[in-house]
């Protein structure tokens, strides 16, 4: 691709906290706040913090479950984030971290790594069936320490100590999760010394790699988001063949809109359901991939755990990032407009609408039953009577084309207001399509993906009512939040006509109200502070 992707560039490290909020108005609110993070964390630890690493949340704009399917997703930072205050241990021979979490409901942790003599590998364990806030530190630090601290002969890394505060909604489907694992890394290589080791993309994959150590198999697009983000655009981010980033710019003419967050007050925990939700649509999308790919013909190793971008790739002969950004993205859509149709016709026909049953499944992929089972079994738990290949492979497929027809969309509107088109026109048609958009992502996910939940339907479907042009879930689902758009001058009113209408947030208080709704823009992505160049 002929621009430089975000992915290649360093790690972003500032000298002031105005860098992460621009704005004028956030800057003040959140200078406030993280000077108040490095007055607790002198108050606890008796000295000042060397850095404060930050990682923001983000909320998908459209594209849900098809990042590890390695298709192109279109989230964008939110402007809440975790922080996480650090310094290294004066002690050059310790190794252990003490972390606390601002939050004195959290308790202490002490994280002592453990590292076999022989092959220099490092013990962290992760209780994966009791999992807490501090799993996410370790499953960090373990990632940093395999990476830069393998060799038994190296340098020892350093102790430090961690206070943790947070304003993104616990399992609310902003992805505090990756925001925690994102700030934990970047704190551990801050106090390493380590920031200039690895570029943004680098920094993704390892964040990716990390968080598969607490049991969720993510595709990488929430990490990404949170690092590649820039604070005034969504983000287009492809995965094949390469991780590659690029800004896409959100019509913002007149009437002026934006994106409001709800939470459905519906807790969902990827980790405990993991195996009849989240990691059950994996293994349905990859033994999907393999179907597809023998009814299509092409060639896909015994052993081989394809995807469904990657057969997609096989089948219409893409050789790789070949010509400028346009030029692929137009033959992704031609691609996908060609294979869906084939979809219907492998995977829909017979049995496809009522689902295969294990037996069925192992027959329909051309493998025998031990060798299925080592591919696509051996790795993860999976619960389900019947697996719904045609569904999944159906919403994979449409969402990707619908991500490329908002960017699409987008990129037109911003484009037409350039050139003097009346920005009523090209505004209002491209939000209205947009919605049109977000609001057929939400009835795949919910019809084919079965990953919406009714707090997530009652929730969308008021939000519309209530003047949203367009209303989806955002993040893995099953509960968490809905993201809608709104024009900003009703954003009030929209806030005040949900709360009357949907149930649980009728006894809320105003200050509650602000934590489970609110408006958002693109925020800016992950970076870390240096404290000694002064807040401002």
């Amino acid at each position: 691709m002929s621009s430089v992707s975000p992915a290649d560039q360093p790690i972003r490290v500032h000298s002031t906290s105005g860098d992460f909020h621009p704005e004028f108005k956030e800057n003040v609110q959140q200078g406030a706040r993280w000077n108040q993070l490095i007055e607790e964390f002198g108050k606890r630890f008796g000295k000042s913090p060397t850095h404060i690493a930050r990682a923001p949340g983000r909320v998908n704009l459209i594209g849900e479950h098809i990042d590890y399917c390695l298709f192109g997703v279109l989230p964008a930072a939110v402007e809440r984030d975790i922080l996480i205050a650090c310094a290294p241990s004066e002690d050059p021979f310790e190794s252990a971290i003490t972390a606390q979490n601002f939050d004195g409901k959290y308790s202490v942790g002490s994280i002592d790594p453990a590292r076999r003599q022989k092959d220099g590998e490092w013990i962290l364990p992760i209780d994966k069936t009791k999992l807490d806030w501090q799993s996410y530190i370790k499953a960090a630090y373990h990632g940093v320490l395999s990476h830069f601290f393998s060799s038994v002969d190296g340098p020892t890394p350093k102790g430090a100590n961690f206070l943790v505060t947070g304003s993104v909604p616990l399992g609310g489907g902003l992805s505090s999760s990756a925001a925690l694992v994102v700030a934990s890394t970047l704190a551990f290589l801050a106090v390493n010394d380590k920031l200039a080791a690895i570029s943004q993309g680098q920094l993704v994959e390892l964040c990716m790699e990390n968080e598969t150590r607490v049991g969720v198999n993510s595709g990488g697009m929430d990490q990404g988001a949170s690092v590649f983000s820039s604070s005034s655009s969504a983000l287009y981010i492809s995965f094949w063949p390469k991780l590659y980033a690029s800004p896409v710019p959100l019509p913002q003419t007149a009437p002026p809109t934006v994106y409001v967050i709800a939470n459905t007050l519906k807790t969902a925990n990827k980790l405990e359901t993991a195996k009849i939700h989240y990691n059950l649509r994996v293994v349905e999308t990859l033994v999907a991939a393999r179907v597809l790919a023998r009814g299509l013909g092409v060639e896909v190793g015994p052993k081989e755990k394809v995807r469904l971008r990657e057969v997609l790739a096989r089948w219409i002969g893409e050789k790789g990032d070949e010509g400028s950004e346009e030029e692929q993205i137009a033959r992704l859509k031609a691609g996908l407009e060609k294979i869906i149709p084939e979809v219907e016709r492998i995977l829909g026909a017979e049995n496809g609408q009522r689902g295969l049953t294990y037996e069925e499944m192992v027959e329909a992929s051309g493998l025998d039953k031990s060798t299925f089972d080592e591919v696509y079994l051996s790795w993860v738990e999976v619960e389900a009577s019947h697996f719904q290949l045609y569904k999944r492979a159906k919403h994979v497929f449409t969402e990707a084309l619908r991500v490329l027809q908002f960017r699409q969309c987008s990129l037109q509107a911003v484009q037409q207001v350039k050139e003097t088109v009346p920005m009523p026109t090209a505004s209002e048609s491209a939000q209205h399509e947009l919605g049109r958009l977000m609001n057929e992502s939400h009835e795949s996910c919910d019809r084919l993906f079965d990953c919406s939940s009714p707090e997530l339907n009652q929730l969308t479907s008021l939000a519309r009512e209530a003047g949203a042009l367009g209303s989806r879930l955002t993040g893995a689902g099953w509960g968490g939040c809905c993201v809608s758009l709104v024009p900003e001058a009703q954003v009030a009113a929209f806030i005040e006509q949900i709360r009357k209408v949907y149930p649980p947030y009728q006894s809320l208080s105003k200050e509650e109200l602000d934590q489970v709704i609110f408006a958002t823009k693109p925020g800016s992505g992950a970076g870390v502070y240096d404290v000694t160049g002064g807040l401002s």
